[in-house]
């Protein structure tokens, strides 16, 4: 049970979310941008990845769940995957680029000012570009405030991880824009 009545019983930041649509809207149109629009360099499972590692940083269960399933489907990876870049990005196969990346999203993940220029070059020495950078850190910072929406406001979440595992797919298909919060 939320802390605040809702008036729903939709699990995570889609029961806020169905409560306050004219916020739902923009903080949607934010995600879409971030997360699903194709254009942008980094791949949508890398982004979601972004999403994901943040997420499992601030320990918001929903969100990491939610968007470590949707990476599933973009990178064709099981949840052990997931969770072994979550714990361990360093020594996962990825690239040289997407761990400065994960490197740069947990600064930004403890704050804004944590971030240094020493990560930033290196991202760029690794090949990451400007937007990449962008991205990465308003993902890194978007996904601290959206983890907060649905822990802050007590959201309630379901436990069994096939339940983000087996939504992934329809997330990924139908992006943040148009997509029913009451499904």
């Amino acid at each position: 049970m939320a802390y605040i009545n809702l008036e729903n019983d939709l699990p995570g930041i889609r029961g806020p979310m169905a409560f306050r649509p004219e916020t739902a809207k923009p903080l949607n149109e934010l995600a879409e941008i971030l997360l699903h629009d194709d254009n942008n360099t980094l791949t949508r499972g890398e982004r979601e990845l972004i999403a994901t590692y943040v997420s499992s940083l601030n320990d918001c269960f929903f969100c990491q769940n939610a968007h470590g399933g949707i990476a599933q489907h973009y990178l064709q990876c099981d949840v052990h995957f997931i969770d072994n870049v979550k714990k361990d990005y360093e020594s996962m196969p990825l690239s040289d680029k997407l761990k400065s990346l994960l490197s740069i999203a947990a600064s930004v993940q403890k704050g804004g000012k944590y971030v240094t220029p020493e990560q930033i070059e290196h991202a760029k020495t690794v090949g990451a570009t400007d937007l990449e950078i962008h991205d990465t850190v308003l993902i890194s910072a978007a996904f601290c405030m959206f983890n907060r929406y649905v822990d802050g406001l007590g959201t309630w979440t379901p436990t069994d991880r096939q339940y983000f595992i087996n939504r992934g797919a329809q997330r990924a298909e139908e992006g943040y824009l148009h997509f029913d919060l009451h499904k």
